[in-house]
């Protein structure tokens, strides 16, 4: 009887060094065009009531889009931006925020975006509450809780992100919350009427490095949220006063939604044919994975380091991928 053949050499795999060539695969894969997204900004300048919020509201508003210009590069005919200002005043922009200006700028918009596009609206003002309707006060009639669900209504194939820096505006949470979008309030509810500090720090959180909490150089809507939240309530503790303001975010059921919303999509990418129905599902399916390797990042200072790691790379596998499927597809489609 002969000897059983001799064991080959055993090979030995290295996880730390796996990971980092899986992480690199995704990395390059994830950087190659893929689909055309764009990310379109609504900023809205509400009543300011004096000179002084003129002023206030103004550098907001200014400080939100020359963040999004200079750090995320979004292009100017993706910028609406509408104030209280008469169309003779020399800080006049681009259309008065009265209720029919805003309904014009969003039925503008709705001609101009795509599916999977982002849609960023930001709200900076005063809002009121009467004890069932909130509002956001613009020059004239205010628009209803329902007149805004609405408007964000025309854009049910794009990523949402309404945010109402506003005093007052949890009111807004119950009628705008809705699957697919995120919803942002500057309070919990109706209640707290007082002039809110959130806008002043949710701005500041694009320009703040430490507002890009997973150092990958753009700040979600999830990161600055984060910031602005902490901010407040690090101030009130400050100044040894009670919190009369408690910010709100509402991810529409999804979960990861705001992780992955951003001022610019990041990257620059190149079109394919999602209205082929098996490449607009792996494009879904591969925006699932992004957001939720978006979520994790941010998870990741209280994760055990082995846990992260392996979620981590299981989801870049899967992202690569998923990724490699796209072009795959896109390059077949392209030869045809």
């Amino acid at each position: 009887m002969g000897l059983p053949p001799r064991p080959g050499p055993r090979v030995r795999v290295d996880l730390r060094s796996l990971r980092s060539i899986v992480g690199t695969l995704a990395l390059l894969l994830w950087t190659v065009p893929a689909f055309a997204q764009q990310t379109h900004l609504v900023v809205i300048t509400g009543v300011a009531g004096d000179d002084e919020h003129v002023a206030l509201f103004q550098k907001w508003a200014t400080t939100f889009i020359d963040a999004a210009k200079k750090n995320d590069k979004v292009p100017d005919a993706n910028i609406t931006y509408l104030s209280d200002r008469n169309p003779s005043d020399p800080l006049y922009t681009t259309a008065r925020a009265t209720r029919a200006g805003v309904e014009r700028a969003f039925d503008d918009l709705a001609t101009r975006v795509k599916p999977n596009d982002a849609v960023v609206v930001l709200l900076i003002g005063h809002g009121s509450f009467d004890g069932t309707q909130g509002a956001f006060n613009l020059p004239g009639p205010d628009p209803t809780v329902a007149d805004w669900n609405k408007l964000l209504s025309k854009f049910s194939a794009q990523h949402v992100a309404f945010i109402d820096t506003s005093s007052s505006s949890g009111a807004f949470l119950p009628g705008i919350a809705s699957p697919g979008r995120v919803v942002i309030t500057a309070t919990k509810t109706g209640g707290e009427r007082n002039e809110t500090q959130f806008p002043a720090f949710f701005v500041e959180a694009f320009v703040d490095n430490a507002g890009d909490r997973d150092r990958n150089g753009h700040v979600s809507i999830l990161e600055a949220f984060e910031y602005a939240r902490i901010k407040v309530t690090d101030t009130f503790k400050q100044k040894g006063l009670i919190l009369t303001e408690h910010a709100t975010l509402d991810d529409g059921g999804d979960g990861h939604l705001a992780a992955t919303i951003y001022l610019g999509v990041g990257r620059a990418e190149a079109a394919v044919d999602t209205s082929d129905p098996e490449m607009k599902a792996l494009v879904d399916a591969r925006t699932a994975v992004e957001r939720q390797v978006e979520a994790l990042r941010l998870k990741k200072a209280s994760m055990d380091p082995a846990q992260y790691d392996a979620q981590m790379e299981s989801l870049l596998t899967d992202l690569a991928l998923k990724t490699k499927a796209i072009r795959d597809r896109q390059t077949k489609k392209d030869k045809l």
